[in-house]
């Protein structure tokens, strides 16, 4: 609701004729399930009775409530269920015969021990698309172990092309890994609805592996080794296809991110800091050529950078249009002017916490933009609205299945 009291109002939406069975834990799966919630779909979030979905308790906390389940547990009903019981497996077969999708993440063979794997599944809705989001995936040697993201930073090449030459393979503070598999599987199953409703009309499998997406991203470096033997090493900052391409320190005590991925860019770069004779070296003409003389371009930029204030040497790239950014940390995100623009960080009314800032959609558009509705929910708040309403259970059935620890 409006921060005014008044009633919302809700933009026609792009999804809003799916429901989305978001049966995932920690991170991807629930991610993927959010991202189709902001664009409109009823995403039915379902959770063990007794153990609920651990970004509940992840990280920080406000008032005892998790700020992390805030963000992704944003736009969905929460419903529990015991899924290993018979009869909290009958209920979700029952819930899936009128969902579209449906998003699950435990290890592979877990479903179909409780008797509602994607065979059964499909027995009920011929029309559901199953997207199985796993740290490696359905088959193979280790699809049995448990999988996180952090894992996959690890095996994917992420990690060992990431940190300073001289120090050690370097994850990322945060779910990068996750985060890139949610938009994959965001993908898969839009790719996979749009396949059922020009095709055969059914659903199918989405068999996601989370160490997979972040090997699609290391570009050419499979076919450098395959074809060259070349293994890509750290470099910090640096890039192994052009420079300059580092981080320098203002004289204010600012940091500033520098790309010339372009050579018109690469040129204006060397003009603007006084070295317009460095342009006309032979080896300027290339990315690969400028990457091998990165120490003395690096000096150059860094030195020209380190003698002005930031506010100085934005102004002086921006009038030569060159490509500089300054390094900001999640204060600079809610301050800086773009983003305040995009309204990238949006306030959402919540009925625990009062207004609450956080990432608005992931993309606008222009007559289906997608909205945040509420942030998330209680644990289990919508049984009675889901499986009362929806699925036609008496409250008394709603009691029993409670004393049973079915819901």
């Amino acid at each position: 609701m409006p921060l005014d009291g008044t009633e919302p109002v809700v933009p026609p939406t792009s999804l809003g004729d799916l429901t989305v069975l978001d049966c995932s834990t920690l991170f991807a799966g629930p991610l993927a399930a959010t991202i189709l919630g902001d664009y409109g779909a009823d995403v039915i979030k379902i959770e063990h009775p007794d153990r609920p979905d651990p970004s509940r308790s992840h990280g920080k906390s406000k008032n005892g409530v998790g700020l992390w389940w805030k963000m992704l547990g944003r736009n969905k009903r929460t419903v529990t269920l015991n899924l290993g019981k018979p009869e909290g497996g009958e209920l979700l077969l029952r819930l899936a015969a009128r969902a579209d999708v449906l998003i699950e993440n435990f290890r592979p063979g877990t479903l179909e021990r409780w008797g509602i794997g994607p065979e059964r599944l499909h027995e009920v809705n011929p029309r559901l698309v199953i997207a199985r989001v796993t740290g490696f995936g359905q088959f193979g040697p280790w699809s049995g172990r448990p999988g996180f993201g952090t894992l996959a930073e690890a095996m994917s090449g992420f990690a060992a092309v990431t940190g300073e030459a001289d120090g050690p393979p370097t994850l990322p503070p945060f779910g990068l890994a996750d985060g890139i598999a949610a938009l994959c599987a965001v993908n898969g199953i839009l790719t996979a609805l749009h396949q059922r409703e020009t095709g055969d009309g059914r659903g199918q499998v989405i068999d996601l592996a989370i160490i997979e997406p972040l090997v699609t991203l290391l570009g050419p470096q499979p076919m450098l080794y395959d074809q060259l033997g070349e293994v890509q090493p750290r470099t910090g900052n640096r890039s192994v296809n052009n420079a300059p391409r580092n981080t320098y320190r203002t004289s204010d005590g600012h940091w500033v991110a520098v790309s010339t991925s372009a050579q018109s860019i690469a040129e204006r770069v060397l003009r603007l800091v006084g070295r317009p004779e460095v342009v006309d070296e032979p080896w300027f003409a290339s990315g690969s050529g400028r990457a091998e003389h990165s120490d003395l371009l690096d000096g150059y930029v860094g030195s020209w950078i380190a003698e002005r204030p930031l506010a100085e040497v934005v102004e002086a790239f921006e009038e030569v249009q060159a490509a500089v950014a300054p390094i900001l940390d999640i204060r600079g995100v809610l301050d800086n002017p773009q983003y305040q623009a995009l309204e990238t960080i949006t306030t959402v009314q919540d009925e625990d916490l009062g207004p609450l800032r956080m990432q608005n959609v992931l993309f606008r558009l222009s007559r289906t933009p997608g909205s945040i509705r509420h942030a998330g929910r209680a644990h289990g708040a919508d049984n009675d609205a889901v499986l009362g309403e929806h699925l036609g259970l008496s409250p008394d059935e709603l009691v029993r299945l409670r004393k049973e620890s079915v819901i």
